[in-house]
């Protein structure tokens, strides 16, 4: 059994509290770490303050040449990293490949934008009292920041907390999951080697009573939290003056016009659908697809999930395999059992084996069933005809969250009509809500969260603006 130390105060420790990390696929511990307490964050902070300074005069160029190190140094070992994650997440080894491959261009991304951070000149004479006045606006880092990192994309998205922290020039402590910890801890392994100021970055799994400590000490500057609304807006609530970003999920939906290509559209829903079985934030949950092929496009679905690879996560040919634990496939099991008593029509799945939970399609859903209303974070999907491109837009904001929706379409009015009525942070089009580059803005309305991620969006959520007002002739 491999041990994996964990990373604070720019050295790798050991803790009393041993955290064993099970494989969700074969249901057996393959590796260990160590869960840190009050005692060892408080070193991690105390080390975060003293560099601070450090970090906030950082010149660009040294953050550059950081960022790209920890890039190229995935890049080199993007095998293993996909390894630990296939291994701790179940998650397909094509997925976890590609969230690898995602982590490295975020690093990028990042340092390409500390070339550009946010800066601002601004004409103050359209008054007459600001007659002879120039306005500078520049951004500061914010200071110390608390990240705290989910399950379902262990390595990403807690690089998309960490890289745009470090380009901003803020120093930042992150807490990864307890059930996914070993992809951060092996990158802190990188970090370690990187010229950061050591304190700079830490990361630490910890217990309750230190995790609570993120959201309430006055010390951190910013928490940025992906994870369920419930505990997503009670940290909010409990967070004093510190800023706060909070990426919360949802039940994305989807339309099908009776324009759109109906081969694309089936191809490319089900990988929305099912990739790392439904456990994705802007999984398409919620498909409506035009009665005039609602017939072709749902016998075409079904038969594709039916033929999904089921298998262990370290063979590259996997393409469906188990959920985190069976607590989670069990709460799925129970939705869809529920929704098919309410009077849901089961068109292929609907069975569990421990951890596993095969590709599920219900029709004959209503709005209010849990398995429509809630984020189902499994690999469950429902399909119901619409009778036209407005009715499944309304659908689709019948909806407590308002992440992303994807549309398929051929035709430009559908598609003004969607971007200006849909009730959601991003609308895809031709393509799944689950679509994702990561320079891009994202984030939600409603219960989905407050926000904006994305690398330069998230730089500049991590830093202030200041005024700077002189003379013009001192310019």
């Amino acid at each position: 059994m491999k041990t994996f130390k964990i990373y604070f105060a720019g050295k790798f420790h050991t803790t009393d509290n041993i955290l064993k990390v099970e494989n969700p696929y074969t249901n057996e511990f393959f590796a260990q770490t160590y869960i840190a307490g009050k005692q060892e964050l408080e070193q991690a902070i105390l080390a975060a303050l003293a560099v601070e300074e450090e970090m906030k005069f950082l010149p660009s160029f040294k953050k550059y040449d950081i960022l790209r190190f920890i890039a190229n140094e995935l890049e080199k070992n993007k095998d293993y990293f996909a390894e630990i994650i296939a291994l701790e997440a179940a998650k397909p080894h094509i997925y976890a490949l590609g969230e690898v491959k995602r982590a490295i261009q975020t690093f990028t991304v990042a340092a390409e934008e500390t070339k550009r951070l946010p800066k601002e000149y601004v004409s103050l004479d359209w008054t007459a009292p600001g007659t002879g006045k120039e306005g500078l606006i520049k951004h500061f880092p914010i200071g110390l920041i608390a990240g705290i990192a989910p399950f379902n994309f262990p390595l990403n998205l807690a690089v998309h907390k960490l890289a745009p922290a470090i380009a901003a020039g803020n120093p930042i402590i992150l807490k990864p999951s307890r059930n996914t910890p070993l992809s951060t801890l092996a990158l802190s392994e990188i970090f370690d080697k990187s010229e950061l100021p050591k304190g700079a970055v830490s990361v630490i799994p910890m217990d309750r009573q230190a995790g609570n400590q993120l959201v309430t000490d006055e010390r951190f500057k910013l928490i940025s939290f992906t994870g369920s609304p419930q505990v997503g807006w009670k940290m909010k609530h409990d967070a004093g003056k510190k800023k706060v970003l909070l990426e919360l999920g949802g039940n994305a939906g989807v339309i099908v016009s009776d324009t759109a290509d109906v081969e694309n559209a089936v191809n490319r829903t089900i990988v929305g659908g099912f990739a790392y079985s439904g456990q994705v934030c802007i999984h398409a949950q919620r498909i409506y697809v035009h009665k005039n092929i609602f017939d072709d496009f749902s016998s075409k679905f079904v038969e594709k999930a039916k033929k999904l690879r089921i298998g262990n996560p370290l063979d590259p040919n996997t393409e469906i395999s188990a959920m985190i634990d069976e607590a989670n496939a069990i709460r799925v099991q129970q939705w869809v059992d529920e929704a098919v008593t309410e009077g849901a029509k089961i068109l292929c799945g609907a069975i569990r084996n421990g951890t596993y939970y095969e590709p599920t399609v219900l029709t004959q859903t209503r709005t209010e069933m849990k398995v429509c209303a809630l984020e189902v974070f499994g690999p469950v999907v429902t399909l119901e005809p619409i009778d036209n491109f407005e009715q499944g837009i309304d659908l689709i904001n019948q909806s407590q969250y308002g992440l992303q929706a994807g549309i398929f379409t051929n035709n430009y009015n559908e598609i003004n009509y969607a971007f200006n009525k849909i009730e959601a942070g991003g609308v895809i089009v031709n393509d799944v809500p689950t679509f994702r580059v990561d320079h891009m803005p994202y984030g939600g309305v409603k219960n989905s969260g407050f926000g904006r991620e994305g690398v330069k969006y998230s730089i500049i959520e991590m830093m202030e603006p200041k005024l700077l007002v002189l003379p013009n002739n001192k310019f």
